[in-house]
């Protein structure tokens, strides 16, 4: 649920929040923390910023997430809903009969108390999951994998979920959120339902403080700066690029809709690209 903020400041005047009043309030399960974590301010390993306008923030701690549903065939009891702050989606606590937890990503009406369990022959529950070639034509999943055992990889994020369209042999044609359509082989793994905090596309930020709170630094137009730091920088007043065709900080012509990205080495996987209309 959405949360209108009072317009206490001029800030907070648009600001729109996401209400976590039924999540947990302590702190996170210790032994599932990734000791370590650290933040890279956008450097690469020599040091060097490969990721503009990143840094500062609030510390986060990661959670080690069960992306291979590794208990088998063996019932867990959702203990409780938490925040992750390493994402969008909230993460459920799973106590299981041998006395491990896990922590999973928490699908929509999921609740304190609710049973899962992860194999082959299980209910279509929101919650459990089992290979692809178990699930139901049409049944909305989430949290799947892309190899068979590698662990998830895709619909991960909040409020999503994909669609099985149909199955051919050892393969599942799966349509993702961006309405891509690709075969998946039908031993992998993936979870039903959808996945919860479906509000959190429609949350706005209210004010800058709070971005940079989130580690996201300002973005400098190329015509406000230096010269010596951008191809666009210079100049007396408010004066243009002084360039025929805009340029990156890095002096490549990026106007006339030159292609950036890679040529896919592979598409036999795809069945319908995400691009295409």
């Amino acid at each position: 649920m959405l949360i209108k903020v009072k317009p206490t400041t001029p800030g907070r005047r648009h600001q729109v929040i996401i209400d976590r009043s039924d999540l947990h309030k302590g702190e996170p399960e210790k032994s599932l923390l990734i000791p370590g974590h650290k933040k890279r301010q956008g450097r690469g390993f020599k040091g060097r910023i490969t990721v503009r306008h990143r840094g500062g923030g609030v510390k986060k701690r990661l959670r080690r997430i069960d992306w291979k549903r590794s208990k088998k065939d063996m019932v867990g009891l959702v203990q409780r809903i938490e925040y992750d702050p390493m994402r969008s989606a909230n993460i459920a606590l799973v106590f299981y009969k041998d006395g491990e937890k896990k922590y999973i990503l928490a699908p929509s009406n999921l609740k304190i108390g609710d049973e899962i369990i992860a194999g082959e022959k299980v209910d279509p529950r929101p919650g459990n999951a089992m290979s692809l070639k178990n699930i139901p034509v049409g049944m909305p999943i989430h949290n799947i994998e892309m190899r068979a055992g590698k662990g998830a990889q895709l619909v991960r994020g909040a409020g999503v979920h994909a669609m099985i369209q149909s199955k051919d042999g050892s393969y599942v044609t799966v349509q993702l959120p961006s309405r891509e359509q690709r075969l998946i082989h039908e031993d992998c793994i993936a979870t039903i339902g959808q996945i919860g905090n479906s509000d959190w596309k429609n949350r706005k930020i209210g004010k800058a403080g709070r971005k940079r709170l989130m580690g996201i630094r300002p973005t400098v137009r190329g015509v406000a700066q230096h010269p010596g730091s951008h191809p666009h920088g210079g100049g007396e007043g408010r004066s243009g690029i002084g360039l025929k065709y805009p340029k990156s900080p890095w002096g490549k012509n990026v106007a006339p809709g030159k292609k950036t990205r890679k040529v896919r080495k592979s598409t036999k996987w795809l069945v319908r690209d995400r691009r295409t209309k």
